[in-house]
């Protein structure tokens, strides 16, 4: 027998965001919520390469995930971006390897070491440095676990490096390969809740025009007059009413 439906969780507004792994997007979601208690908002993690057919079908409303990186798997469309920030990459090696002598790589330094590709690509090279692994795990988190076994390096961006961190490996920058872009990723037409999103990450407070809260009234000219005049005589420039009147006054005997 089926448990009964929440009549309100069923006819709930739902946003869904989907991130891929290394994003942060926990700030921009907490003020979405405060900001729109009655919308649900859920989070659906990603892979790099899945991120075009998830917003093709709809399965996702917008996406944080690494740019251009993300439409070299699918034919999104009409589409719009944001950029948000680079991304250093870096070698992922083991603990002893003697890459880990300079603080810093080049392509040159990884022309004589096996390099693995995962499938789900979070960083897309088109001329690859080193020798290819012909094997390919299916994520970046069963290659970091290949390169723990010895296998080869991986390359990815800075922040995977951390998330996957393991005791017995370390990274490196590499300078002259491709850096990541994280950005957003929407399809057209922007959506009211995707335009409020954007505007929470691109910093807009809830009082802006663009945000959902009433703009404030507009003034008659009458009013624009009286509080111009208030900011006059409390700056000093022109005499209060009160004063006006005493020497008028005083003139007249």
């Amino acid at each position: 027998m089926n448990s009964p439906v929440d009549p309100d969780e069923s006819s709930a507004v739902v946003f869904r965001l989907a991130f891929v792994p290394g994003t942060t997007p926990g700030k921009w979601v907490r003020i979405f919520g405060e900001r729109h208690p009655n919308v649900r908002l859920d989070l659906v993690p990603t892979a790099v390469a899945d991120t075009a057919a998830a917003l093709i079908n709809r399965s996702v409303d917008i996406a944080i995930t690494r740019l251009p990186d993300a439409l070299s798997h699918a034919d999104l469309g009409p589409h719009h971006i944001i950029a948000l920030y680079e991304e250093t990459t870096v070698a992922v090696m083991g603990k002893d390897s003697v890459l880990t002598a300079g603080d810093e790589l080049s392509r040159a330094d990884l022309a004589d070491e096996n390099l693995l590709w995962p499938l789900d690509e979070p960083l897309v090279v088109t001329e690859r440095p080193g020798n290819a692994v012909d094997h390919r795990p299916e994520t970046t988190a069963d290659a970091i676990e290949l390169v723990a076994s010895g296998m080869g390096v991986v390359l990815v961006p800075q922040s995977l490096a951390r998330l996957h961190h393991r005791r017995d490996l370390d990274y490196r920058p590499v300078t002259d390969v491709p850096t990541s872009t994280v950005g957003l990723l929407w399809p057209q037409p922007t959506s009211d809740l995707a335009a409020e999103f954007i505007g929470i990450v691109r910093g807009r407070k809830a009082t802006s025009s663009r945000g959902t809260s009433e703009p404030p009234p507009k003034r008659s000219a009458k009013e624009k007059a009286a509080a111009k005049r208030a900011s006059r005589e409390a700056a000093g420039t022109i005499p209060t009413r009160g004063k006006a009147k005493a020497r008028k006054t005083r003139r007249s005997r």
